[in-house]
């Protein structure tokens, strides 16, 4: 990935209007992915109707005089927003309707995530790295990489660095422990309520976490509050998490290009190669650590028979996503 002052790197950003972009752009700019020594220019992407005001967000950024940020690009155009796009944060999406039916949620989306997986595939850099954020984000990812023959499978991934974050700072709480003390958690399956946060191989300072909580803490406390904290947020905000979705993608982003320490790993939503159990081309989070820049999924680890009805739940999930996009036409 170009670092240089003549040579930028170039980052679309979809649904830039909206309130995750807004959260995530500022962040780019001021070198949180990328590096304080690494240039980027924004492509700022959106439909017809939210150009303008993704044209404000665009003075913003020049307002605020990021020493990085070499320019800024707004369009409504698929097309010239990927062109020669290094990274790519699909933030855009239609959201659920009230009284809807998820298929229909899945089948408006594909309407977006196929058109834009093949643009990736025509416009965007060899060494592009997709990240997509918005929901149903495992089947959208999904979409989109089936549009892109081109792309290596684990440059499209889906993001599950939300739940990780979030099951991070619970246990982090439970355990007095700051965050950084606390090493691979592991969220398993799809951005869902069906998804499957795992302390079995976590450690807090090297001490197994699963010595130091008990299993009515874990069933009706910690993977419940995880898997809801979204809608709990609604509950008392008012509207949807955009700040923390913004820092998971930064940290998903930013792991992938600079890479995870040897002795830890995240969660990452890609291409299924089979390993686990899970079904070949699901997109489904797993354990990971990035190495040269690439995403490997860590192997070997031991699957208890409860472990495996929580994965085998959210493969299951994940197939019937599969199959409603399959008899739509989308994939």
């Amino acid at each position: 990935m170009t670092t240089d002052v003549k040579n930028p790197v170039n980052v679309a950003v979809s649904g830039a209007s909206g309130h995750i972009a807004y959260a995530l752009l500022f962040r780019i700019a001021a070198g949180d992915v990328f590096g304080k020594n690494a240039p980027v220019h924004l492509r700022l992407l959106d439909i017809p109707d939210a150009v303008p005001t993704a044209q404000g967000v665009a003075m913003e950024l020049f307002d605020a005089a990021f020493p990085l940020l070499s320019g800024v690009t707004v369009t409504d155009s698929a097309e010239e927003a990927f062109t020669n796009a290094n990274a790519v944060f699909l933030v855009g999406s239609r959201p659920r309707r009230q009284g809807e039916e998820r298929s229909d949620l899945l089948a408006a989306n594909g309407k977006i995530f196929g058109p834009q997986g093949q643009a990736i595939n025509d416009h965007a850099a060899k060494d592009v790295r997709v990240l997509v954020v918005a929901n149903p984000a495992n089947t959208n990812c999904m979409i989109a990489k089936a549009s892109a023959p081109d792309v290596p499978p684990h440059h499209f991934t889906a993001m599950t660095r939300l739940d990780h974050n979030r099951a991070l700072a619970q246990l982090s709480q439970k355990l007095g422990a700051p965050v950084t003390d606390v090493a691979k958690m592991t969220v398993w399956g799809n951005h869902s309520a069906t998804q499957f946060p795992d302390i079995t191989y976590a450690t807090v300072n090297g001490e197994p976490v699963v010595t130091k909580v008990d299993e009515e803490w874990l069933d009706h406390e910690f993977r419940p509050r995880v898997a809801q904290r979204g809608s709990e947020i609604i509950d008392v905000r008012g509207m949807s998490s955009a700040a923390s979705a913004a820092a998971a993608a930064i940290d998903h982003m930013r792991d992938w290009v600079a890479g995870t320490p040897d002795d830890d790993w995240v969660s990452v939503a890609l291409p299924s190669d089979g390993s686990y159990g899970i079904d070949e081309g699901l997109v489904a989070s797993v354990p990971c650590r990035s190495v040269n820049g690439e995403w490997e999924i860590v192997q070997g680890l031991e699957i208890s028979e409860a472990q495996r009805k929580l994965i085998d739940a959210n493969v299951d999930e994940l197939r019937k996503e599969k199959k409603i996009v399959d008899d739509s036409g989308l994939i």
